[in-house]
Formats: C-alpha cells, sequence, structure tokens
C-alpha cells in the first residue's frame, strides 16, 4: 500500500464513504473495509494520522478504536476485511494471526521490521519513543538511578518487549544530555515525520 492509499482510507473525508477495498484500488477485492486503530488519546493514533493524513488527531471517526492493542489485534484477527496499525511489538507476539502490509512512502514498498525500524527504510510509519524527566525530579538519588539504568540497559530491555531498540549513540548522547541536565525535546517541537534517528542525532551533535 502507498501512504496515498492510507491516506484515501484514513481521512475524514472517508468515513461513512470508504467501506470497501476496491473504493481504494479497483485491483483490490470487493469486500468490506473493517478498520480498526488505538483511541483518540494514543500518542500512536497522533502520530499516524499526522504521518498519513497530514494532521494529527484527524481521522475518520468510524472504525473500532481501543486503548488495548490485544483487542485491536483479535478484531484484525477476526476480520478477512479488516486492517488496523498499531505498534510492532504486538505484532512480533502474533506473527500467525496477523500479515503485514508493506508500505511505500514514496521509495518502494517496504515491510516493518527490526532492521527496516532501525535504519529508517520503513518511513514514514516509525518513530522513536523517548522519556521526558522534570529537572527538579532528576536530582532525586532513586529517580537519578533509575534514568542511568534505563539508558544504560533499554537496548537490551527493549527487545524483551519485543520493541526496537535506538542506535547506540542515541542512548549515550541522551545520558550525556541527562548528566549535564539539559532541558528541552530533541525534536524542538515538531514531529520530525520520517525523520532517522541517526539525522536526528546529527543535528543534536551540532548544537
Amino acid at each position: 500500500m502507498t501512504v496515498t492509499d492510507l491516506k484515501k482510507i484514513w481521512e475524514p473525508a472517508a468515513e461513512g464513504k470508504i467501506l470497501k477495498w476496491n473504493q481504494v484500488n479497483s485491483a483490490w477485492p470487493d469486500i468490506a473495509l473493517k478498520l480498526y486503530g488505538p483511541g483518540v488519546d494514543s500518542g500512536t493514533f497522533d502520530y499516524f494520522t499526522e504521518a498519513i493524513v497530514g494532521k494529527s488527531r484527524s481521522s475518520r471517526g468510524d472504525f473500532t478504536a481501543s486503548e488495548d492493542d490485544n483487542v485491536l489485534v483479535q478484531g484484525i484477527a477476526s476480520d478477512r476485511g479488516g486492517l488496523g496499525f498499531f505498534g510492532y511489538a504486538y505484532y512480533a507476539e502474533n506473527p500467525d494471526k496477523l500479515k503485514l502490509v508493506a508500505i511505500n512512502g514514496g521509495k518502494g514498498a517496504v515491510l516493518p521490521s527490526l532492521q527496516t525500524v532501525m535504519d529508517g527504510t520503513y518511513a514514514p510509519l516509525s518513530r522513536p519513543i523517548f522519556i521526558y524527566v522534570n529537572n527538579k525530579s532528576a536530582e532525586r538519588p532513586e529517580v537519578k538511578e533509575f534514568v542511568e539504568f534505563y539508558l544504560k540497559h533499554a537496548s537490551i530491555l527493549v527487545k524483551e518487549v519485543k520493541y526496537i531498540p535506538l542506535p547506540d549513540r542515541a542512548y549515550a548522547l541522551a545520558g550525556d544530555r541527562f548528566a549535564k541536565r539539559v532541558t528541552g525535546t530533541m525534536f524542538g517541537g515538531d514531529a520530525r515525520i520520517g525523520m532517522k534517528v541517526e539525522d536526528l542525532l546529527k543535528l543534536e551533535e551540532k548544537k
């Protein structure tokens, strides 16, 4: 599927109108399109809508929404015409129930995987997740110890829950920022849709 296909499916104008797969692409089957996705309070929902529709939280409303990704997995798996989006970890736990869809963001169709997310080729639907610590709280010994432990072991621990680690340089840079108590976000307040983590780090290192 292309990003254009996804926009045609998920944009607000599709509500009540794009109801079958062949309405998106005439070569696709004449079966009902049943959609599943995170609830509107989800960061995944915010990112997906901004990356695909072009505006955060801008989406059709006639889809099955749930904050429990396992509910989404069950819905998609039991519905022949089901399509949904959620964190890769939930696919990794259910590869026998779900089928991945390769996405063409303009450079050819790419399936999500550990490798394509890490090297940035699965775009624009991959994003880094950061933690943010209150500067005053960071002075508390238990908070400081937790953050340092997190940054030291995250690359190993995230794999245990089927998430994908950031490059080692990202953790090193975050550790340096924390030690120096540098405040603010690496993103500068922008979503930076489709930007590779490596490119983000280069911007940060120039500061």
